[in-house]
């Protein structure tokens, strides 16, 4: 019986495979999702140099005009107002890695095929490594190199001197850091009103919307609403915090209930909505480190263009490398997969313009 087979680095194969990493490496990605190529999306895929030659990917935001105009006969001409336009750089690079096998005999002792478990390997790897760029991006993690924040160097949350242009709170919604940020006693009241609460997310999401230059809602379905990402503790926060007075997530999730809403929920674990903002749940979310205490956590709402994501020529589809190798006079099989790709914060006039982080107390269990 005839059969086809490839050998190592066949051309065949190798489009195969790269086309098939690509693919199910960005399904298998958490932020994936929340990427689209409208301005509207909070990660928008830039694809440019899918097209070109290139290493940076000019992104522009027009500001909208200000000036009163004529009314009547009033004399337009000497009156008109000039456009203006900030820009920002998304930088793209090339991100390689790649597994080995121990051998032949190694090969022989198991069922899998090295080919198959190098692509899973891989693919979980690249998932994994877009993830945790994303994360490290938007709440402005500077503590990571540009290699753990897609090829960008993270940028510290801007505008942190008022609240028209902050961009960062502190626990129960303060605009700068105080002593009990990084106070070492878990215990104090003041630690423990930093935790995260319904009013942190009203807080953010006011500043938000008063911001210079104002964030903008994501549009779906019709509305406008914003996304928060929080780090388990923080939800775990959220869920049960029960300050005297204080209202808790559980206490306005259990009214819609008792209100007669089927689709809640508290039905399927799910962290739902608040106030216009879809809450979502990630471990990726980092600590912040600069307060001295790694018991705090940075969740961050976001809103439209976010982040920028993009990636260098495509060759045919093959956004990625597949590259097999032998070693050791073939008794060992390497595969590489590398892409050329960027991620990164908006930052348009040194202002960030779609994340408000929001830094809270978050303990372990």
């Amino acid at each position: 019986m005839a059969t086809t087979a490839y050998g190592v680095n066949h051309p065949m194969a190798v489009k195969l495979w790269s086309k098939a990493l690509v693919t199910e490496a960005l399904k298998e990605t958490y932020v994936s999702r929340f990427m689209g190529k409208s301005n509207d999306s909070l990660i928008v895929v830039k694809d440019e140099l899918n097209k070109s030659k290139g290493d940076r990917v000019r992104i522009g935001l027009r500001m909208q005009l200000t000036a009163e105009g004529v009314i009547g006969d009033g004399t337009l001409e000497g009156s008109e107002e000039a456009l203006t336009i900030y820009q920002d750089d998304l930088l793209i690079d090339q991100h390689r890695h790649a597994v080995r096998s121990a051998g032949k005999m190694t090969e022989q002792r198991v069922h899998h095929d090295i080919r198959d478990e190098a692509k899973d390997g891989l693919k979980d790897w690249w998932a994994n490594n877009i993830d945790r760029a994303f994360f490290n991006q938007v709440t402005g993690n500077t503590s990571v190199s540009q290699t753990l924040a897609g090829m960008n160097l993270p940028l510290a949350p801007t505008g942190t001197a008022s609240p028209s242009n902050a961009h960062i709170i502190y626990g129960s919604g303060t605009t700068s850091t105080t002593t009990s940020l990084t106070a070492s006693s878990t215990a104090s009241a003041s630690v423990r009103g930093l935790l995260m609460t319904p009013g942190v997310i009203d807080v953010a999401l006011n500043l938000a919307k008063i911001a210079t230059p104002t964030m903008r809602p994501l549009r779906i379905n019709g509305q406008d609403k914003w996304v928060m990402f929080m780090h388990p503790n923080q939800v775990r926060s959220l869920r049960t915090n029960a300050a005297a007075g204080a209202v808790t997530w559980y206490d306005l999730m259990r009214a819609r209930v008792e209100g007669g809403e089927r689709d809640n929920p508290l039905y399927n674990g799910g962290l739902g909505e608040y106030n216009g903002v879809i809450l979502h749940e990630s471990s990726r979310i980092p600590d912040y480190a600069a307060s001295g205490n790694t018991t705090f956590r940075r969740g961050v709402l976001c809103g439209a263009q976010a982040a920028a994501f993009g990636t260098g020529r495509d060759h045919g589809g093959e956004k990625m490398s597949w590259f097999e190798e032998l070693f050791d006079y073939g008794n060992q099989l390497g595969v590489e997969a590398g892409m050329i790709w960027g991620l990164k914060k908006l930052q348009f006039n040194a202002q960030d313009f779609g994340t408000m982080v929001c830094v809270t107390y978050a303990p372990n269990p």
